[in-house]
């Protein structure tokens, strides 16, 4: 096995729990056999020269014509015309959109993070149970609007997920290394796709007593492939389980300050 479908497969064992664990069933998913590199190539980019402007600070949702619309979360305190942060948060199986606004731990507004947070079409992530299909051409439509109308920072422009969302943060994040630069992944099960595009830094925590999705089985074999890949990976390893401890989020947010 490749150490790119190792990193695919790494929590095919483990994986059927997380859904579980959120009471959700999971279809069967075979080893390496999540990923489709094309459809996984986000095509939105941070535009050039003056927007619209900064919307007003509060959560709205996007109208993309669909039933679980994408929440953007905009911070008080932003200077207009200056640049800022974008974080696209993504929740866990079975969550929706507000779950992802609350992946970073609500430290948005205390460190002035634009926050982005799709929903899944289905139960959770196209390419945690698949391939990558319609839930990254949706995030695709999501950034682009964003990125027409908010001043977005090129240069910092990251992504974040929780459990399923961990292992698609993974996954969209190497395959879209040259928009996010970093990537945050709270107790993955696996890296959801196989493309790889530049080299993001990347964050990740695992508890080591999480029985939904097993640390032995997920982040310790994750981790070292990554590195062996050439990622700069931060590791934090928690006595806890399935979940993130305010001061791991904590963590993930300090260690965000580009």
């Amino acid at each position: 096995m490749t150490r790119r479908r190792l990193l695919a497969a790494a929590g095919a064992l483990a994986g059927a729990g997380a859904l579980a664990g959120c009471g959700v069933q999971r279809p069967d998913v075979a080893p390496g056999g999540s990923g489709d590199g094309d459809a996984a190539g986000l095509t939105a980019r941070p535009q050039p020269g003056p927007t619209a402007g900064l919307p007003a600070p509060g959560t709205q949702p996007l109208d993309l014509g669909v039933e679980r619309p994408p929440l953007l979360h905009v911070p008080p305190g932003l200077t207009p015309g200056s640049a800022v942060p974008l974080v696209v948060a993504l929740h866990g199986a079975g969550g929706d959109a507000r779950a992802g606004l609350g992946v970073l731990g609500g430290l948005a507004d205390e460190r002035g993070l634009l926050v982005l947070a799709p929903a899944s079409r289905g139960s959770t992530w196209d390419a945690v149970t698949g391939r990558h299909g319609e839930d990254a051409a949706l995030l695709d439509e999501a950034l682009t609007r964003v990125f027409a109308t908010v001043p977005v920072d090129p240069g910092r422009v990251a992504v974040a997920g929780f459990s399923d969302g961990a292992s698609y943060a993974l996954g969209l994040g190497l395959a879209n290394g040259d928009l996010f630069g970093r990537v945050v992944a709270f107790s993955p099960g696996s890296v959801a796709g196989e493309s790889r595009v530049g080299q993001p830094a990347v964050w990740v925590s695992h508890g080591d007593a999480d029985e939904v999705l097993p640390v032995e089985r997920t982040s310790r074999r994750i981790v070292p492939a990554l590195r062996d890949d050439g990622h700069h990976v931060t590791y934090r390893e928690f006595a806890g389980g399935h979940a993130v401890p305010p001061e791991v989020a904590r963590e993930a947010v300090d260690w965000l300050e580009w």
